[in-house]
């Protein structure tokens, strides 16, 4: 991996070597393995913390200037583009309702139902989730097992600038209807996120459930039972309510997640 990694640094930092073959070779390599998960734009390392793989979404980038535009034909449907579609996957245990497609280069892991979805190239959606109906997770975002990605969800893609962080859902959480998770947002294990919520790098995150409230900006913490709300700002023409975010709560440990999430959501009356 090492040599890999090494081979796509130096064509990154000099672009004409993209007309010789062994760099397509290296490259192509690349998006093989996110395709089949055995490697990932971010890892996790434990306690939280991630590690961005810089390198591999150099490959990614440099994978578009490779390919050629194409007219391909899926049954009755024709597509134009330069990357092709993930296919086989009753192989790889995947269910996906007509309207479902997603890219090669992203993983997606067995048990996962895809509804009329879309998932676009170096994502990682692992075992179990589900990715409700135009429900759409962007390039390189990281969702974790056992998620539910409800109607109309917006998980946030990046390839540059490379440093940044992708959008990542821990496991077992629930992203109610139409939310918005974009610019790196960290979404701890079983969090669940009301209808609306929308959460980017500065949207601030107020814990409100004790008797001081405590912010976060960029991370929900685990277990968080988070909804919509606003916060007062002065402006030079006056006062105006600004979008937030509200920790109401706590969705208690239980090993099993299904009987906890339901109990999160009637305890704090929390839309979906």
């Amino acid at each position: 991996m090492k040599d890999l990694q090494h081979t796509i640094e130096k064509v990154w930092e000099y672009r004409s070597l993209l007309s010789e073959s062994k760099y397509h070779t290296a490259i192509n390599e690349v998006i093989e393995l996110l395709d089949s998960g055995k490697l990932r734009v971010a890892e996790p390392l434990g306690d939280g913390k991630w590690q961005v793989n810089e390198w591999v979404k150099k490959a990614v980038v440099l994978y578009f200037p490779i390919k050629n535009m194409e007219t391909f034909e899926i049954g009755i449907f024709e597509f134009h583009d330069k990357i092709p579609l993930k296919r086989d996957y009753a192989a790889k245990g995947v269910r996906v309702v007509p309207g479902a497609t997603a890219r090669k280069g992203a993983y997606i892991s067995k048990g996962v139902i895809m509804m009329p979805s879309y998932v676009n190239i170096g994502a990682y959606v692992d075992e179990g989730t589900m990715v409700d109906t135009w429900a759409t997770v962007g390039s390189c975002a990281q969702v974790g097992k056992n998620v539910h990605l409800s109607g109309g969800v917006g998980i946030g893609g990046v390839l540059e600038p490379l440093q940044a962080a992708p959008v990542i859902v821990g496991d077992n959480c629930f992203i109610g209807s139409r939310c918005i998770v974009v610019e790196g947002v960290q979404v701890g294990d079983e969090a669940v996120l009301g209808a609306n919520v929308t959460l980017t790098a500065s949207t601030k995150i107020i814990d409100v459930s004790g008797s001081e409230p405590i912010e976060y900006k960029g991370y929900v913490p685990p277990r968080s039972v988070v909804i919509p709300g606003s916060i007062t700002k002065k402006f030079p023409a006056g006062e105006y309510g600004v979008s937030c975010a509200l920790i109401i709560g706590k969705r208690k440990e239980s090993t099993d997640k299904k009987t906890s999430l339901n109990n999160a959501l009637r305890e704090h009356n929390v839309s979906i």
